[in-house]
């Protein structure tokens, strides 16, 4: 394959050639023929760098044939809600749009103004006290919260209902509206108020989100993963040796959960996440497609809703797990996948990392 270099030399040769000639007198059909050959040497390279392109993209996207086991799952998380509480389960379905346990799916609902913008436990931590559950059928949702009354949402009725418009870090998506019942009672734990939020819900099997742009820096991540109403991928790994290796840093350590993941695998070592580039668990095959970078909300215990009045873990994991180029000021703690390969993952499935 030609260089940008030489092809660069190649038609700088070729121009002096053409003006010698013409200077010379040349005929016309030397003139044509330095022209074509010209021609030639931009299309072949052109078509030939495109093909190599293309080559090296889907040899990066076809999974190794040998694995290495690393360890274990000891914990898997649903988060129903954006930025509410975790439902423990024993095993889920990957799919492309994320973990599910029926119609109980990962970050399916999400907390809005009336203006459609979404908000986060950033901005308003009690929303961790927000717990789900589902019934046995995994049809129907309730919601409990210190001091309210428990509130129901008949999950598949919402599939019938017509959509509106809401926002996820400026990006628009269509969701449906979960009822004038829910609102209130959202309102009244987060706001003290009747009105001023509403719930809703992500009817869609796939997303129909772009990648974010501060996130088109890593090259395997995909619109594909971006999961329904998630903030930058559908699935996030830690393991327990990072928790721990944090936690031997703070005068108050914290549980896994206070990180939000879908996944908690013991045996690796600490960071060893860091530098997996394909995971399998179970018959479900990821992709780690990011850093997992850390922001405020880890500041909030999610047993009391509050945030830590000394900034921490976030403070301790800016001393020594920031990585400028690929989080600016935010440290790194876990990576975000993409599904490549649907199944099932159950606890105490066996985690293996590619060779």
């Amino acid at each position: 394959m030609i260089s940008t270099g030489k092809l660069t030399n190649r038609v700088s040769l070729l121009k002096i050639e053409l003006f010698s000639e013409s200077s010379t007198g040349s005929g016309s059909g030397n003139v044509r023929n330095a022209l074509l050959v010209a021609a030639g040497v931009g299309v072949a390279t052109l078509i030939g760098y495109g093909a190599y392109r293309c080559l090296k993209k889907h040899l990066e996207n076809i999974p190794p044939k040998e694995w290495r086991r690393v360890g274990e799952v000891t914990d898997i998380n649903i988060y129903p809600i954006k930025s509410c509480g975790a439902i423990r389960v024993n095993q889920i379905e990957c799919s492309v749009i994320g973990p599910r346990v029926h119609l109980m799916r990962d970050r399916i609902f999400m907390v809005i103004q009336t203006d459609g913008t979404f908000i986060t436990g950033r901005a308003y931590p009690r929303m961790v006290l927000v717990q789900p559950k589902f019934d046995e059928a995994y049809e129907t949702m309730t919601l409990s919260a210190p001091g309210m009354l428990d509130i129901s949402i008949d999950v598949r009725r919402l599939f019938a209902i017509e959509s509106v418009s809401a926002s996820v870090w400026g990006q628009t998506v269509a969701t449906v509206d979960c009822g004038e019942d829910v609102a209130r009672w959202l309102s009244r734990f987060l706001l003290s108020e009747d009105f001023g939020l509403r719930l809703v819900f992500y009817p869609h099997e796939v997303s129909y989100r772009e990648v974010r742009g501060k996130n088109k820096i890593f090259p395997h991540l995909t619109a594909r993963d971006s999961g329904a109403l998630h903030d930058a991928t559908s699935y996030m790994l830690i393991t327990e040796a990072s928790v721990s290796d944090v936690n031997a840093k703070l005068e108050k350590p914290v549980t896994a959960l206070q990180y939000r993941p879908n996944f908690v695998v013991k045996g690796p070592t600490a960071y060893e996440e860091d530098d997996w580039q394909w995971i399998k668990i179970g018959e479900t095959i990821y992709r780690n497609v990011k850093p997992c970078t850390r922001c405020i909300f880890i500041n909030v215990d999610p047993e009391t809703g509050i945030s830590s009045t000394t900034a921490e873990p976030l403070k301790t994991l800016k001393t020594y797990r920031r990585n400028p180029k690929v989080g600016g000021d935010n440290p790194i703690l876990g990576m975000q996948m993409g599904v490549k390969k649907e199944g099932t993952v159950r606890l105490g499935d066996v985690v293996y990392v590619g060779c």
